[in-house]
């Protein structure tokens, strides 16, 4: 099978080139957790890895802590959702993100999105191709929310959700917070 070539943002699939690819794709989730500041970090020690192409997924609220020009890769919105499709034969950007990817890790995972995954909420691009993913594929989560948001009892039901699905969790570890609280 020939590795599809995923338009760039606002680009007809007709019009992007295809060039032949031998590598291993990760699609990065990020979304309005204070953990997101870190992404243009995780972006960079992913793409020290040889063979790997990333490209990010970004809830409008995520785009509030890290600056876009810092991110090296294709980053795709909720406004690329909307723009690439404009009639029946055109890409729908979430299945066409969900089948390029091999990969797709969602790091920082916001309480808000936990429960819209958790509960099948699909109101945005990042949150449609979760619900889209090819469950044959791994999805990794990584929760990142003040410990007392970490500590209510729906967050653990919601990870069990996520887990029932079968993605895998990336632990929270316990650290001083931006807040200034220390714990998960």
């Amino acid at each position: 099978m020939e590795p599809i070539s995923l338009p760039e943002p606002g680009i007809p699939a007709g019009n992007s080139s295809s060039v032949a690819q031998e590598q291993f794709h990760v699609l990065v989730g990020v979304t309005g957790s204070v953990a997101a500041l870190k992404l243009p970090l995780l972006v960079a020690e992913l793409l020290k890895i040889p063979g790997l192409e990333v490209k990010v997924v970004t809830t409008e609220r995520a785009k509030h802590f890290y600056n876009a020009q810092e991110i090296p890769v294709t980053l795709y919105g909720d406004e690329e959702e909307w723009q690439l499709w404009k009639g029946r034969s055109d890409p729908v950007l979430h299945i066409e993100l969900r089948r390029w990817a091999d990969l797709m890790v969602v790091a920082p995972l916001d309480a808000n999105t936990l429960a819209k995954v958790a509960n099948g909420i699909c109101d945005n691009l990042l949150t449609c191709v979760i619900r889209a993913w090819d469950l044959s594929k791994p999805l990794l989560f990584c929760p990142a929310m003040n410990t007392a948001m970490w500590e209510h009892p729906i967050t653990a039901q919601q990870v069990e959700q996520l887990k029932g699905f079968g993605y895998t969790e990336i632990p929270c570890v316990v650290k001083k917070l931006v807040c200034g609280d220390e714990g998960q």
